[in-house]
């Protein structure tokens, strides 16, 4: 059963189980026991973004048809195997809508139990072949490998990158960088996305220009640029000359953004093309676009937004248990 699928049935309390235990070596490794689940808290009863996606009746308020925002959980190795799963199914949507390009690419997940801690994917592995048990932690202000799969390293530039970000941002969680088409397309313009669709206004006034390319990130510095051109609270903020990158309270937030701001470059690229033959753009207002913000761009309505793609990748690699292979494995993280 999936780590999300579990009833309100289970406030009560719920036994922790599945400690880690020491190995022989004296290092620790996860051991999770299948009956461990996550505890959902009861929903508040006013409506809530969430509600207002979905058609939401009386009756369906007392049973459980209704969708829930991010899961709350009793133990940080049940959540860690959570959020490495949904990283892992993650990375495989980015795989199938093309977002790779040889090693480039990358994604951070701030640890549940250590906040001073990420976990980011091996340099070099495929994105659509990674589980949870490729994932390396690393600590934020040092880069020192501290936990997960040590098998291969992480990526440098990727580390200058993300680590600056999670240090100037607490209030992320998740961050995803990749050099999609379409958005180093557009990014060659330097300018932000016009609220053509009502999709897009997820951004409004929620992503930013990084107006100058200083090269591959092999140092400190670029990485703090990027990390001040994102500034203290946008979704996502468009490269210029490199590609896109975007955060969220969770990994699935974050890789729902990628996904459409890629997608918004891309739509965004062919209203310039039409309009340079002649046609007039209609724009949403700005009174729309912050109603339309406001209402889909909630960290739980985010994570939601992401399930089905999320789901449809564990379906396909056979389930969760092969999403999650190598979890039990990894080496506990230690600050």
């Amino acid at each position: 059963m999936a780590p999300t699928a579990t009833t309100e049935n289970m406030r009560q309390s719920l036994a922790v189980k599945g400690r880690a235990k020491p190995a022989e070596d004296g290092v620790k490794y996860f051991k999770i026991e299948e009956e461990m689940t996550p505890l959902e808290v009861s929903e508040p009863q006013s409506r809530t973004p969430v509600d207002d996606v979905q058609f939401v009746t009386a009756w369906s308020c007392q049973s459980n048809t209704r969708t829930k925002g991010i899961p709350i959980f009793l133990n940080p190795d049940i959540e860690r195997r959570h959020i490495l799963t949904h990283m892992a199914a993650t990375f495989r949507f980015f795989s199938r809508s093309g977002f790779t390009e040889g090693q480039s690419g990358h994604i951070s997940v701030r640890d549940p139990e250590f906040p001073s801690l990420m976990w980011m994917n091996p340099l070099g592995r495929h994105f659509g072949m990674l589980t949870a048990g490729d994932m390396i932690c690393l600590k934020i202000d040092t880069g020192r490998v501290v936990g997960g799969n040590t098998s291969r390293p992480a990526n440098a530039a990727g580390y200058l990158i993300h680590s600056a970000i999670h240090k100037r941002r607490p209030d992320v969680h998740a961050v995803c960088h990749a050099h999609s088409n379409a958005g180093r397309a557009w990014s060659v313009f330097a300018r932000p996305l016009e609220m053509l669709n009502q999709d897009v206004c997820n951004f409004h006034n929620a992503h930013a220009v990084y107006a100058r390319y200083g090269g591959i990130v092999f140092g400190p510095e670029e990485g703090e640029h990027i990390a001040a051109a994102l500034g203290s609270a946008n979704k996502g903020v468009i490269l210029m000359n490199h590609g896109l990158l975007t955060v969220g309270s969770t990994v699935d937030e974050a890789g729902y953004m990628f996904g459409l701001l890629d997608r918004a470059c891309e739509m965004q690229l062919q209203a310039e093309a039409a309009a340079a033959n002649g046609l007039t753009k209609h724009i949403i207002s700005d009174e729309e676009a912050a109603y339309n913000f406001k209402m889909a761009s909630e960290k739980n309505v985010l994570y939601r937004e992401a399930q089905p793609d999320i789901e449809f990748e564990i379906e396909m690699a056979g389930g969760e248990a092969v999403m999650a292979k190598g979890f039990e494995t990894l080496r506990h993280p230690r600050p």
